[in-house]
């Protein structure tokens, strides 16, 4: 059935991830993804602090991958090892963290303040930390401490919310640990974004302007239409002037009469001028004297 093959699968991915909790608990386990390949299988481990992960020459890797090999049945398997970015994003490294300040003897309170803050402080949307046990007394009880803002229910809460579980033996019993964190930059599917429509009315100021601009534009194409029709007046009027017409009769009739009044005006002041020559002569002449 298939049914079974998936739960079988969940349970060897459960089991290796126990393992390697166990195995890499010092340098920060921080969770593993088994990815199929043509060559084998490839195990990624994201750890705090990788180099405890490889070893000295490699010698932890290879014992892994051995240990993988024999007990887990996994065919060729081949362990990658990651440095985890932001330590404090990870639940299950905070979660062991909150376990190794309770192991020291730290008050529940204090360590689950002081484990919101660090969170919150990368850069969180929300984190959950819950503490149950013999916390107070005899009697267990449950304290959940909670900052930002966080899915509890439904799809994003298991897209979105990353989880981490960690225990710790104590005196009056065992602790655990879960925390639950929502990481920075994801878009629930119920955020609204509104636009605002910003509508630009014009000042008073520019239609005024725009108004005595025009204004001031129309009398300047008046004088250039004027300067056009002047132009083609210049233009056509020495095409009139080349225009040669024949002279009618009338015309040249009168040119004559005006040529001959000219032509005798001269001599009559030519005849005034010699009268007067002379009778200044006759006047001057004086009378005989008797003898």
């Amino acid at each position: 059935m298939i049914e079974k093959d998936f739960v079988t699968e969940g349970l060897k991915r459960t089991r290796i991830d126990e393992y390697l909790e166990n195995e890499l608990e010092r340098a920060g386990y921080g969770g593993m993804e088994i990815q199929l390949t043509p060559l084998g299988t490839m195990i990624v481990v994201y750890a705090e602090r990788p180099g405890m992960v490889i070893g000295r020459g490699g010698k932890t890797v290879r014992n892994i991958t051995q240990t993988l090999k024999t007990n887990y049945g996994l065919e060729n398997p081949q362990v990658e090892v990651k440095e985890v970015d932001v330590p404090e994003l990870n639940p299950k490294i905070m979660a062991h963290k909150i376990a190794a300040m309770l192991q020291r003897g730290m008050h529940f309170r204090r360590v689950a303040y002081t484990a919101l803050r660090r969170i919150m402080g990368a850069g969180a949307q929300g984190v959950e930390v819950t503490i149950s046990g013999k916390i107070r007394g005899a009697r267990s009880a449950t304290a959940k401490f909670n900052d930002g803002y966080i899915k509890k229910c439904g799809e994003p809460s298991t897209r979105f919310v990353k989880e981490g579980f960690a225990t710790v033996q104590l005196k009056p019993g065992v602790l655990g640990i879960y925390v639950r964190i929502m990481p920075p930059g994801m878009i629930l599917p119920d955020k609204v974004d509104i636009l605002k429509v910003e509508v630009e009315e014009p000042a008073v100021d520019t239609i005024m302007d725009t108004l005595e601009t025009e204004e001031a534009e129309e009398p300047q194409a008046e004088e250039i239409e004027d300067t056009e029709l002047s132009e083609i007046e210049v233009e056509e009027e020495p095409v009139e002037d080349s225009i040669t017409e024949e002279p009618s009769e009338e015309s040249v009739e009168d040119a004559e009469e005006t040529k001959e009044e000219t032509t005798e005006e001269p001599e009559k002041t030519e005849d005034k001028a010699e009268n007067n020559e002379e009778e200044p002569k006759e006047a001057v002449e004086e009378p005989e004297k008797p003898e």
